[in-house]
């Protein structure tokens, strides 16, 4: 038994050490980075917020990230089967508990990548109409406005959106794997060119000093912890589902710890290449950031018809955005598919793909105003990724036997972790999730 399964994690796995690094900063690099980070930022404490959020990463980098990945590569399965065999670990008689468990953070990545697939869909028809010059001359609002309060107004690229994810995945750690290679640099290349050509902006000084210089009296706001807290939560994908099925195809010859890392570091560097290219913008046209999903369809297009080259600037800030929005829905997509194929043994990989993307699809059209979209992603990240969360850092640190976890982190590495790393995940991850599940449902409760 232990042959074959290891036989098909072989087949399944990705190729390379970058290969699986680079799908794992696809997941995590998506809307959280390019519009969240920089909204947070400026919203609460510039400089001090960078500081708080940097510790943060560090620490669900260093932690929650690598025990996400170890515990889908402990159980060579993805979110259902990996939080069975953590339960099973106290006790067989978990087991099936710990299954059901698992249906509830899985719960929160279909229902993720429902409202995901939507915000993509308003991407590409924002690329398809600066492509065509429509964007450069339009009022921006008065366009904005005409598709996202009108129902089935994406549908054609809302349905492109999803095809085209459905064929990146045919061959599961493969296809990521080198959609992968292709999307990731050139959104890491796109927006460093976009961050060179905001620099020469007249008025951006204001933006820099804002993002660099930190305001110390922000550290003693509560708040500036609590959503710099969260945005490294969301933005590293530590939801307690998506990360759990790259983990299980990722070789018993890497150190988990190492790859996390490197996936947060990328992942900060892509936040703040988003925010070089937002902040400073926005200071410099006294522009109101807060503006959520209008910031990247009213205000961007706006300052891009201002500026030489505005047309081909659009056309490479959109495309970034897909080659974002794409590789993280590759992560959602396979998360739900792989935990079908596994609970459900005749189901057929492409008809559970298939099936993924009649429900993202299906239910999809039906939010694509925005008065319906933003309460959705309300519900899901106020109440399902939270949950999510919480439930996987009490599977892995306080279900799953210590030396079961700790013997899956310490493959491969140079350095065995040992008491510190595990009471950290214990006494520090651990209760941020819980802390972070409570606070968001009583601000949401409050407002």
């Amino acid at each position: 038994m232990t042959n074959s399964v290891s036989k098909k994690q072989h087949h399944v796995g990705f190729a390379t050490r970058w290969g699986f690094i680079l799908a794992a900063v696809g997941s995590a690099v998506g809307m959280a980075n390019v519009w969240g980070f920089p909204y947070k930022m400026a919203s609460y404490g510039g400089g001090a917020f960078l500081l708080i959020y940097l510790l943060f990463v560090f620490i669900f980098g260093s932690i929650a990230l690598p025990s996400e990945f170890a515990a889908g590569r402990r159980g060579k399965t993805g979110t259902l089967g990996a939080y069975a065999k953590a339960w099973a670990s106290r006790s067989p008689k978990l087991e099936k508990l710990g299954g059901l468990v698992g249906w509830l953070p899985l719960a929160g990545t279909i229902c993720i990548a429902i409202g995901y697939a939507v915000i993509v869909a308003y991407v590409l028809k924002a690329l398809w109409d600066s492509l065509f010059g429509i964007l450069m001359t339009v009022n921006t609002e008065t366009w904005f406005t005409s598709f996202s309060e009108t129902a089935f107004s994406v549908v054609p690229f809302h349905l492109i959106v999803v095809l085209g994810t459905l064929v990146t995945l045919m061959f599961a750690a493969k296809s990521i794997e080198k959609s992968s290679k292709i999307l990731l640099p050139m959104f890491f290349i796109i927006f460093a060119v976009l961050a060179i050509r905001v620099a020469f902006i007249p008025g951006v000084a204001e933006g820099y000093a804002y993002m660099f210089i930190p305001r110390w009296e922000a550290l003693i706001d509560p708040m500036v912890w609590v959503w710099a807290m969260g945005q490294a939560f969301f933005s590293l994908s530590v939801t307690g589902s998506g990360m759990i099925v790259y983990g299980a195809y990722l070789s018993d010859d890497e150190d988990v710890v190492s790859v996390a890392q490197h996936t947060a570091l990328f992942d900060t560097i892509a936040a703040t290449l988003a925010a070089l290219v937002l902040i400073p913008a926005v200071y410099a046209y006294g522009i109101d950031i807060s503006a959520g999903p209008g910031l990247l369809f009213v205000t961007l297009p706006a300052i891009l018809q201002d500026i030489p080259f505005g047309q081909l600037f659009a056309i490479i800030l959109y495309l970034a955005m897909i080659a974002a929005g794409v590789t993280s829905l590759q992560n959602m997509f396979e998360a739900v598919c792989e935990s079908l194929t596994h609970r459900f043994k005749k189901i057929d990989r492409k008809i559970a793909l298939g099936l993924v993307a009649l429900i993202v699809f299906g239910i999809g059209i039906t939010m694509e105003q925005i008065s319906s979209w933003g309460p959705w992603m309300d519900l899901v990240s106020i109440y399902i990724i939270p949950i999510g969360a919480c439930l996987g850092a009490i599977s892995w640190f306080y279900i799953m036997k210590k030396e079961d976890l700790m013997a899956e982190i310490n493959k491969a590495t140079k350095r065995p972790h040992g008491k510190l790393w595990y009471n950290a995940g214990r006494f520090i991850y651990v209760p941020l999730a819980i802390i972070l599940c409570v606070i968001a449902l009583c601000l949401h409760i409050a407002f």
